[in-house]
């Protein structure tokens, strides 16, 4: 049987393979795991959501099974999923349950669970929660059910926590804020606008429908568009959860998460704040961010691709800064998960300290050409395994030599196998990504 818990969270086609019974079941057995490891007291869990429309009734079935069990919900309603995580620490909840498929399209979505402190569960417990599935035991019944709170100052909480954790005020800068029709959409607007910012928001109407519909970090084109047309300092890109940032300079040239990622690293490094000089990146990152912390004396540290291992590195070694290409980035100092609005608030934080452009300080770091390619399969294991595809890829590492690079991996949410190419010249890594996607779909 396939692992119920995929890279991040429970997620699927909602009323389908993602059904409400399903999402019951997750939540009750949660709450009775989670009891189990401390009983104490009476367990209290935090739950949020996107605005995407199967997460009203995904919520009514996740506050079901964790009252059912017995556990005390704090309702926040419509939030990003880093603001579910700081409340689960600033209300000292024993769970946090944030409904949300982030950036895949509206038709699907996901259930991610948080551990006391705001921390993503260690996959042991995970794994307990699926077995418990099966084992519901005694149901509480009379006082003991679980009883549900709707917390009506959660976003201002977040909000607040956001703008104290800003190291400088970016008064006189605008911004365009993409909030893809997301869980972004109200906080982020006011966090940039307490904290100094002249801000245009778009895609900040959701309807429940156009969550990530042709817009946010997936579909960056209509920020380059905006930013240009306001004449903005610079534009911001959120997905539907609002975990990740992605940035436009002035001209509407695209900053990617490496490039964000070397701009904190080097601002927290004269600071004094990156701990060990060391930045955590996953092998996605682009050569040219290693280069450019060479050069700057940051040691560089790599670990699998998904956020969940930068943070157990980054929680392992104490280190204060790490992230992912597509935007992840983690400050552990501030917050336990990847934070796309705090990610923002430190990136303009940096303009306005240093008064230069975001395109002067991503000149930090020269981007190689890097392709990515991905390729849906119909068993995304089998082609990962595929002997034809191994000798393909040993074949194009073998013509790259030292100069580029390979990765190859199934995707962690959808049938997708995930072919990524970097060579000094762009013609050349898109044509041996398009070669590898050939034997990739066929080996499916």
């Amino acid at each position: 049987m396939a692992r119920l818990f995929g890279t991040d969270g429970v997620r699927g086609l909602a009323n389908a393979e993602l059904s409400p019974t399903l999402a019951l079941s997750v939540a009750a057995s949660a709450a009775r795991v989670l009891a189990a490891h401390d009983r104490s007291h009476r367990p209290v869990a935090v739950v949020g959501r996107d605005p995407r429309a199967s997460g009203e009734m995904l919520e009514a079935a996740v506050v079901a099974g964790l009252t059912s069990a017995g556990a005390d919900v704090l309702r926040v309603g419509v939030l990003p999923t880093p603001a579910v995580a700081f409340l689960v620490a600033d209300t000292k909840a024993d769970v946090g349950v944030m409904i949300s498929a982030s950036h895949n399209p509206m038709p699907d979505n996901g259930i991610k669970l948080f551990a006391s402190g705001g921390h993503k569960l260690p996959d042991g417990i995970e794994d307990e929660i699926e077995s418990a599935l099966d084992t519901p035991g005694t149901a509480p019944t009379g006082a003991e059910i679980g009883r549900v709170t709707d917390v009506d100052d959660a976003l201002d909480r977040y909000v607040d926590h956001l703008v104290r954790s800003t190291p400088q005020r970016f008064d006189g800068l605008r911004v365009v804020v993409d909030c893809a029709n997301g869980a972004a959409s109200m906080a982020a607007p006011e966090a940039y606008r307490r904290a100094g910012a002249d801000v245009v928001a778009i895609n900040a109407a959701p309807d429940g429908i156009n969550i990530n519909d042709g817009c946010g970090s997936t579909h960056i084109e209509g920020l380059q568009t905006a930013v240009v047309e306001h004449k903005a300092d610079l534009g911001v890109a959120h997905d539907g959860d609002a975990d990740r940032c992605l940035a436009v300079d002035a001209e509407g040239r695209f900053v990617d998460g490496d490039q964000i990622m070397a701009i904190l690293a080097l601002a927290m490094s004269e600071a004094g704040e990156l701990a060990d000089n060391t930045l955590v990146a996953t092998v996605m990152s682009n050569l040219g961010l290693h280069l450019a912390m060479r050069e700057h004396d940051v040691t560089l540290r790599t670990t699998a691709v998904g956020d969940r291992y930068v943070l157990e590195e980054l929680r392992a070694s104490g280190y204060s800064l790490g992230g992912e290409q597509s935007g992840h980035v983690v400050l552990p100092g501030y917050a336990t998960t990847g934070d796309g609005l705090l990610t923002a608030m430190r990136l303009m934080s940096r303009m306005a300290a240093t008064g230069k452009s975001l395109a002067s300080l991503a000149g930090v770091m020269r981007r190689l050409p890097q392709v990515l390619v991905n390729v849906p399969v119909a068993d995304k294991v089998a082609a990962a395994e595929s002997k034809q595809v191994a000798d393909a890829v040993a074949d194009v590492e073998a013509e790259l030599g030292d100069t580029g690079r390979v990765l190859l991996r199934p995707s962690g949410t959808e049938q997708l196998i995930r072919v990524m190419v970097e060579a000094p010249d762009e013609d050349v890594a898109q044509a041996a990504a398009d070669r590898l996607a050939g034997v990739v779909s066929v080996a499916s």
